[in-house]
């Protein structure tokens, strides 16, 4: 029974550092997942200089974030630590497709694909609130743009036809992401059709004027 008592013990202490562990990746996640949404609204109001910093600290974050559970696969999987990961990647990706850069792969972020490929499907839905706030102002150019790329990683991610449980619920998101992309689509294309409309009565305007 010595024994026994050995081993209750050696996993006794186990679980006690598996669980301080986890506490504190809680509390990282949840700091990260402010870090990140925080970066997102000040991509939205073109403040690119707060945008980036938060962004820098959201990368600091996350690599403390997955340096903290990296021994513990349970902690590293947990729904919590990927869906902060997957929070900044989503603020990565956004800043890339709003300022028309290159995407940052898995690798340069440092991520589980699915969980890259979740953060995309996030990106693209925040599309539709830069799409509607520009068409506010009658910016169809950048509109078209910023819908094409929804579409075209709509286009993708539908083409990722796996169980959920390797992809990370991915099938799900993409529903979301045509369900957003196919209301952008009307409301860009209204926005469209009442542009030329002003421009056709101004120009009809000016002949009668004429």
């Amino acid at each position: 029974m010595d024994q026994l008592s050995n081993v209750a013990d050696e996993i006794r202490a186990e679980f006690e550092q598996i669980n301080a562990a986890r506490d504190q990746a809680y509390q990282r996640s949840r700091q990260l997942i402010s870090l990140c949404a925080r970066s997102i609204r000040a991509i939205h109001r073109e403040d690119w200089e707060t945008a980036e910093t938060l962004i820098t600290q959201a990368k600091e974050a996350t690599d403390t974030l997955v340096a903290g559970v990296s021994e513990f696969p349970t902690l590293f999987y947990a729904g919590y630590t990927q869906d902060a990961v997957k929070e900044f990647v989503e603020a990565n990706l956004t800043y890339a497709l709003v300022r028309n850069r290159p995407l940052p792969t898995p690798q340069e972020l440092g991520t589980e694909s699915n969980t890259w490929l979740g953060g995309l499907a996030e990106a693209a839905t925040e599309l539709r609130r830069r799409i509607l706030d520009i068409i506010r102002h009658g910016h169809n150019e950048e509109a078209e743009r910023l819908l094409d790329a929804m579409d075209s990683i709509y286009s993708t991610l539908v083409t990722f036809d796996f169980n959920d449980k390797i992809t990370g619920g991915l099938r799900r998101r993409t529903d979301t992401v045509r369900a957003v992309l196919e209301r952008t689509r009307g409301d860009v294309t209204t926005s469209i059709r009442q542009a030329e409309l002003e421009k056709a009565l101004k120009a009809l305007e000016a002949k009668i004027k004429d």
